[in-house]
């Protein structure tokens, strides 16, 4: 009996709800943050639209944005060479499926597979690419975001402001991305270690519940 589409697309449909949601909700809370701000100097409040090419939500948004895909680049790309014995969310010792040369006759091969060249050869790393090209993309955003919001700042106080390649070096931006970057690795390590001695029955990011602790992988 072939299954319905939410059984097949549950887990990336629920994701974009929650994310639909709290994008929904970020925005609707910052805006009025950054309007009751506004009016703490006498300035006159934004529009939505306003709201959108503002700095407080360019930079709110993409800083987060921007640990996250870093994160998950790095521990796309670190998981092909590094192993943590025990762990579900690590390769073995012994070359796995994932390790293997595609075959381009093999049935329902990805299209890419089929094209070799070139078009193969940067299939073979399209996560790591698309995962570090989303990174680089939030991180040029989370900047700029956060120089407007800066300059805005100091145009308030009347102190004064500084050009985009000059704020690069300002400590606010890479605080911003600091304290945003040591969570996403920490929730990584906890994972990673977690995984070891804890379970979670049907999870497939745990091992099975009598697997022993030795056990590495899924």
């Amino acid at each position: 009996m072939k299954k319905g589409f939410f059984h097949r697309n549950g887990l990336s449909i629920v994701f974009a709800v929650l994310f639909l949601f709290s994008i929904a909700a970020q925005i609707a809370t910052g805006w009025k943050e950054h309007n009751e701000e506004l009016q703490e100097y006498k300035q006159p409040p934004l529009s939505l639209s306003g709201y959108f090419r503002s700095g407080h939500f360019i930079e709110a948004t993409f800083e987060n944005w921007e640990s996250e895909f870093l994160q998950m680049g790095l521990f796309v790309v670190l998981t092909i060479f590094l192993r943590q014995r025990g762990s579900s969310e690590s390769k073995g010792d012994e070359p796995e499926d994932v390790d293997r040369e595609p075959d381009p006759f093999a049935k329902d091969a990805p299209w890419p597979v089929k094209q070799g060249g070139l078009v193969l050869a940067i299939y073979k790393h399209s996560l790591s690419i698309a995962l570090f090209s989303l990174f680089l993309i939030s991180f040029v955003l989370h900047w700029i975001g956060s120089w407007k919001d800066y300059n805005l700042e100091q145009r308030l106080k009347g102190l004064p402001t500084e050009t985009s390649l000059h704020y690069l070096g300002n400590t606010k931006f890479w605080f911003e991305s600091f304290q945003n970057w040591q969570s996403e690795f920490l929730s990584v390590w906890a994972i990673i270690l977690f995984s070891v001695y804890l379970r979670q029955k049907g999870s497939s990011q745990s091992k099975p519940v009598d697997a022993p602790d030795e056990q590495t992988g899924d």
